[in-house]
């Protein structure tokens, strides 16, 4: 009797032991290779400014780029506008961190209102109003971001104009190599992001001091 059982018994193990086998290999193939590149492929998803936040995919591609987008405005905005803004409102502070510095050194430009004379950087705002001279201002600034709208618009329907392309200064670029150009425009973006901070560090400085360039 034991003999006849044995083999019965040794083929209901090995039937059991090829069921267990099948499930292993069926719940392997829904298993996540672990290896290196699984780990690479991670890091490299990682923002190089802000490595705890997602790298920004939509601002591959543009010079400068250091995955800084903590806010994800790149999903929401065309990057094409961002970039514009970004070199928009750079150049504006280079212009406006001279001129802020040299008022406060004693430049005047030819036809100076004697009312606005004693104005600092600081106070100019109020003398302007009080002078009148605001509304002007605003004129003209309206005339040049009427202006500028045309070539933006035409950039984001697709015209193929890049941001901040004014066609100033481009004669510069002639004969130069793309490596040449693309290093010029990394000088241009770092100059525009380091002058935003360097303006607004200066107008914070020259009101909580109340004192001329340097500031302190």
């Amino acid at each position: 009797f034991s003999n006849n059982k044995r083999p019965i018994l040794c083929i209901s193990t090995m039937m059991k032991l090829a069921v267990l086998a099948a499930a292993a290999g069926s719940a392997a193939a829904f298993a996540p290779a672990s290896n290196g590149r699984a780990a690479t492929s991670l890091a490299a998803d990682k923002s190089k400014a802000i490595p705890f936040l997602p790298n920004p995919e939509n601002c591959e591609g543009y010079v400068g780029n250091l995955g800084f987008d903590p806010l994800s405005i790149s999903e929401y905005f065309p990057v094409d506008y961002l970039r514009e803004a970004e070199l928009k409102h750079g150049r504006m502070c280079q212009l406006a961190w001279l001129g802020y510095v040299a008022v406060d050194l004693g430049l005047r430009v030819p036809g100076y209102p004697e009312a606005m004379s004693g104005a600092t950087s600081a106070t100019a705002h109020d003398a302007a109003v009080e002078f009148g001279a605001m509304g002007n201002i605003f004129i003209w600034i309206a005339i040049a971001e009427m202006t500028s709208w045309i070539g933006v618009s035409q950039m984001l329907q697709g015209s193929g104009r890049e941001p901040g392309d004014f066609g100033f200064g481009k004669q510069y670029l002639e004969g130069k190599s793309e490596a040449q150009i693309e290093k010029v425009k990394l000088q241009e973006i770092n100059h525009c992001r380091a002058a935003m901070l360097a303006f607004s560090g200066v107008v914070t400085q020259s009101v909580l001091f109340e004192k001329g360039f340097p500031y302190f």
